[in-house]
C-alpha cells in the first residue's frame, strides 16, 4: 500500500472516530438534558406544592393598654389590619390604631339603660338590650378616602337596621339575655326577659321603594319548652335554628317559620369526662362548635338519618387546656381556642387538623378574635390588647383531606368529594384527589380494554400473516392515525358519537358482541369453501375478505337496533337501565371515552407491537416450521414469546398515553368527579381537571396549589407506569433473549 493510500485511510479513520465521538457526546448530552428537564419539572412541582402542607405560624406583633376598664364584648380589626375596635357590654366603643402603638382614634358611648348585650358570630355586630324591652344593633364601619393621594381610614359606627330602637318585647320588660342573627334583610332576636320568659322576634325587612330605607315588620312569639336555666343562646345566620344551652344539654329549636316554632331535640353535647364551657357557630352557621372544660372541642351539624335530619356529632379536637373562648375564622372552616391558662390552639374542621399550639397569654383571657383575612389574632387580657401575625394560608389542605373520606357539612356520611368552588361565601372546600385519580385510571382502563385487543391482534396479523405489499399500505395508514389532533377526536366523540350511542345503545352492544363472532364464523366457514375459491385470494390478502363482513354486520346492528330496543327494553333502553336495573346513564360516559380514547391509543400500541413482532429473527420461525410446527404454534410459542418485551412496552406506552390524555376526556365525558365503575357513567381525570380549573384558580391559593399537586400525582403515575414497564420488559428480554 502506498504512503498516500495509508494517509487517506488514517484520515478516514480519524473522521469516523470524530463522527462517532460527536454522535456519542450528542446522544449523551441529549439524555442528560432530558433527565435535567424532568428533574426541574419534578422539583418545580414540589416547590409550588410544599406550602400547602406548612403548619400555622404565630408571631407577636404588638401590645397596648385599652381605654376604660370594661372587657370588650366584641373585639375586631378592619380588613387592612390597621385599626382595631372594641365594643363593651356596657356600651363603650373605642377605635385604636395598630400602626401607632394603640393610639386611641375615636370613642362613643351607647346611650340608655343597657341591661344586656350580644355579639354576632358571623358579622361584626353588637345588639344592645335595654330595660324597656328594645334593642339597638350597631356595627363598626371604616370609610376609606384618598386626600392628597394618601389612603386614610376613618372609623365610625353604623346602624344596619336604623337608628330607631327595635322593640323586642311588646310588654316592655327588661331584657336579661340576648342573641340575634341576620341574613341581610331580616333580623331574628331571641331574648330572655325579666321573669324568665323567652321571646322570639323576627323583623322582616323590606326596602321602601320611594325612600330606599329598610322597613322592618316585627312578629313576636313565645318559645316553647324553655329550660329553667339558660346559659347561652345562638341563632344561625340563615334564621333556621336556635340553640339554647342549659348546662351540658343543648335544645335545638326550628325557628324558620316564626309562627310555628318547635323544639326539635334536646342533646347532651358535652364531651366524655367534661362539661360544656362555651359554644359558637362555625363560619356559615351550619356547624356548632362545643368547647369543654377538659380541652375537647366537638363539631356538630345536621345529618339525614332515616328520612329526617338530626344534629349529629361529627368529630372532635383536643386543645392544650380547658376551653375558655372560641373564635371562628371568617369565610373559612377554621377556629381558634384559648384555654383558661392562656394556651392558644388553631384548628381546621375540614382537614381535621391541629395546626398550632402554644402559650401566648396568661390566665383570664376575656376576648379573642381573628381579622377578616385570618392573618391577625387579637387577645384581650387584663385590659390590654395583644395582637399576633398569623401565617396560615392553606389550613384546609391535609393528607387526610386529600386521600381519605371526609364528613362535609350537610353530607349523610364521610365521602370522597372534589368540589373546589361554589357561589356561597360559606363554602367548605372539598379537595379530595381520590375521585379524579380514580377517574384517570377508569378512563385509561376502558380505553385499553377497547384498544389493546384490536391493536395487538392487528399488529400480529400485519407483521406475521399479511403480505408485504398490503403491509406497506396498512402500517403507514394506521400510524398516520396518530397524527390526528385529539381535540378533533374529542369533538367528534362529544357531539357525534355520544348522541349516536345514546339513541342506538342496543346497536352498539350488538356490534361489540356480534362483530367478533361474525369474524370467527367467517374464518371458520372459509375452511369449507371450494379450494378453487380459496386459492383465488392471494396469500396474505385474506383480511380483505372481512371488509364486507364488517360493513354488513355493523350496518345490520344499527339497522335492527330500534327493533331490539322495542322488543327487549320497551322502546327505551336508557329508561330500562335507570328504572329497572338501577344503572345510571350519562350521555357522555365511559363507553364513549373508551371508544374515542381507544381509537387514539391504537396507533401507538399497534406501531410498537408490530415492529416487535416483525423484528423476530426469521431463523427462529423457519426453524420452528422446519421442525414440524404449524404457523399458529410457531406464532404462540416462538414469535409471541420473543416479541413479548416489545408488546408489553407497546401496551405500557398506550397506558401512559391514556393516563395523560386531556382533550378527549375533557370533551367526551361529563367531567363529573364521581367514583363509579359503571361504563355508563362519566368521570373526571387529573389532566382534564387541571385543564378546566387552572384558568380560574387564584394564583397561590389552596385551589391553585392543589391543582399543581394533581399535576405532581399525574407525574408520579406516569413515572411509576414507565418504571414498572421497563422492569418487566427487561425481565422478559432476559428470559427470551437466548431463543
Amino acid at each position: 500500500m502506498s504512503t498516500q493510500t495509508q494517509t487517506m485511510a488514517l484520515t478516514g479513520s480519524r473522521k469516523r472516530w470524530l463522527k462517532d465521538r460527536a454522535a456519542r457526546m450528542g446522544v449523551t448530552a441529549g439524555g442528560i438534558i432530558v433527565l435535567v428537564a424532568l428533574l426541574l419539572i419534578f422539583f418545580y412541582l414540589l416547590y409550588v406544592v410544599k406550602p400547602i402542607f406548612n403548619g400555622a405560624k404565630v408571631t407577636p406583633a404588638g401590645e397596648f393598654a385599652l381605654a376604660g376598664d370594661k372587657a370588650p364584648l366584641l373585639l375586631g380589626v378592619e380588613e387592612q389590619n390597621e385599626q382595631a375596635f372594641t365594643f363593651s357590654a356596657l356600651g363603650d366603643i373605642h377605635f385604636y390604631s395598630l400602626r401607632q402603638n394603640g393610639a386611641l382614634l375615636a370613642s362613643e358611648l351607647v346611650p340608655g339603660n343597657i341591661t344586656t348585650a350580644a355579639a354576632n358570630d358571623g358579622k361584626p355586630m353588637v345588639a344592645y338590650g335595654f330595660d324597656n324591652g328594645s334593642i339597638r344593633v350597631l356595627a363598626p364601619k371604616f370609610d376609606v378616602s384618598y386626600p392628597d393621594n394618601v389612603r386614610t381610614i376613618t372609623p365610625g359606627i353604623t346602624q344596619p337596621f336604623g337608628a330607631a330602637p327595635l322593640q323586642v318585647d311588646e310588654q316592655g320588660r327588661a331584657l336579661e339575655r340576648l342573641s340575634f342573627a341576620t341574613n341581610g334583610e331580616d333580623l331574628l332576636t331571641a331574648a330572655v326577659v325579666a321573669g324568665g320568659d323567652m321571646v322570639l322576634t323576627r323583623f322582616a325587612g323590606k326596602e321602601n321603594f320611594l325612600t330606599g330605607e329598610l322597613e322592618l315588620t316585627p312578629t313576636q312569639v313565645a318559645i316553647p319548652g324553655l329550660p329553667a336555666r339558660v346559659d347561652q343562646m345562638l341563632v344561625t345566620p340563615n334564621l333556621r335554628f336556635m340553640f339554647v344551652r342549659s348546662g351540658n344539654e343543648v335544645s335545638v329549636y326550628d325557628v324558620r317559620n316564626i309562627n310555628q316554632v318547635r323544639l326539635r331535640s334536646v342533646i347532651s353535647m358535652n364531651a366524655p369526662g367534661g362539661n360544656i364551657s362555651t359554644m359558637i357557630l362555625l363560619a356559615g352557621g351550619n356547624s356548632l362548635l362545643v368547647g369543654n372544660d377538659n380541652g375537647v372541642v366537638s363539631q356538630w351539624f345536621e345529618v339525614a338519618k332515616d328520612g329526617k335530619r338530626e344534629f349529629t356529632f361529627i368529630r372532635e379536637f383536643e386543645a392544650a387546656g380547658p376551653v375558655a373562648q372560641i373564635a371562628n375564622e371568617i369565610n373559612r372552616k377554621g377556629f381558634v381556642t384559648v384555654s383558661t391558662r392562656g394556651d392558644i390552639d388553631i384548628f381546621h374542621t375540614t382537614g381535621d387538623s391541629h395546626l398550632f399550639s402554644d402559650t401566648l397569654a396568661g390566665a383570664n383571657v376575656s376576648s379573642l378574635a381573628l381579622s377578616p383575612r385570618n392573618n391577625l389574632l387579637l387577645l384581650e387580657q387584663n385590659n390590654r390588647l395583644a395582637f399576633f401575625e398569623v401565617e396560615n394560608e392553606h389550613p384546609e389542605v391535609t393528607w387526610k383531606a386529600l386521600w381519605t373520606k371526609v364528613w362535609y357539612e350537610g353530607y349523610p356520611e364521610p365521602q370522597f368529594v372534589w368540589q373546589s368552588t361554589s357561589g356561597s361565601s360559606d363554602f367548605e372546600a372539598k379537595l379530595s384527589l381520590v375521585p379524579i385519580s380514580f377517574g384517570t385510571l377508569k378512563a385509561a382502563f376502558y380505553a385499553l380494554l377497547f384498544a389493546v385487543p384490536i391493536a395487538i391482534a392487528g399488529a400480529v396479523y400485519t407483521a406475521y400473516f399479511m403480505s408485504p405489499g398490503l403491509r406497506k399500505v396498512v402500517k403507514p395508514t394506521v400510524e398516520i392515525m396518530e397524527a390526528l389532533p385529539t381535540v378533533i377526536l374529542g369533538f367528534l366523540a362529544g357531539l357525534w358519537l355520544a348522541p349516536l350511542i345514546e339513541t342506538h345503545l342496543p346497536g352498539v352492544v350488538l356490534v361489540l358482541v356480534l362483530m367478533p363472532a361474525a369474524m370467527l364464523l367467517t374464518a371458520f366457514g372459509w375452511r369449507f369453501l371450494p379450494k378453487r375459491l380459496r386459492n383465488a385470494v392471494p396469500e396474505g390478502w385474506h383480511s380483505l375478505v372481512l371488509l364486507p363482513v364488517v360493513v354488513l354486520v355493523g350496518w345490520a346492528c344499527f339497522a335492527f337496533s330500534p327493533a331490539v330496543e322495542n322488543l327487549l327494553f320497551g322502546g327505551d333502553a336508557r329508561s330500562f337501565l335507570t328504572n329497572e336495573l338501577g344503572v345510571g346513564f350519562d350521555q357522555r360516559n365511559s363507553l364513549v371515552v373508551g371508544i374515542a380514547m381507544g381509537f387514539a391509543v391504537i396507533p401507538t400500541i399497534f406501531s410498537i407491537a408490530e415492529d416487535a413482532v416483525f423484528s423476530v429473527p426469521r431463523h427462529l420461525t423457519n426453524g420452528s416450521l422446519a421442525l414440524g410446527a404449524t404457523s399458529w404454534q410457531t406464532l404462540t410459542r416462538v414469535v409471541m414469546l420473543t416479541a413479548s418485551p416489545g408488546i408489553f412496552s407497546a401496551v405500557m406506552m398506550g397506558l401512559g398515553r391514556a393516563v395523560g390524555e386531556t382533550m378527549i376526556v375533557l370533551m367526551a365525558t361529563g367531567n363529573t368527579p364521581v367514583m363509579d365503575l359503571s361504563i355508563f357513567n362519566g368521570m373526571r381525570t387529573l389532566a382534564a381537571n387541571i385543564a378546566v380549573e387552572m384558568p380560574e384558580a387564584e394564583v397561590n391559593s389552596s385551589h391553585y396549589r392543589v391543582l399543581f399537586l394533581a399535576a405532581f400525582v399525574l407525574f408520579v403515575f406516569t413515572f411509576l407506569f414507565n418504571t414498572i414497564a421497563e422492569f418487566v420488559r427487561q425481565r422478559l428480554r432476559d428470559k427470551y433473549s437466548s431463543m
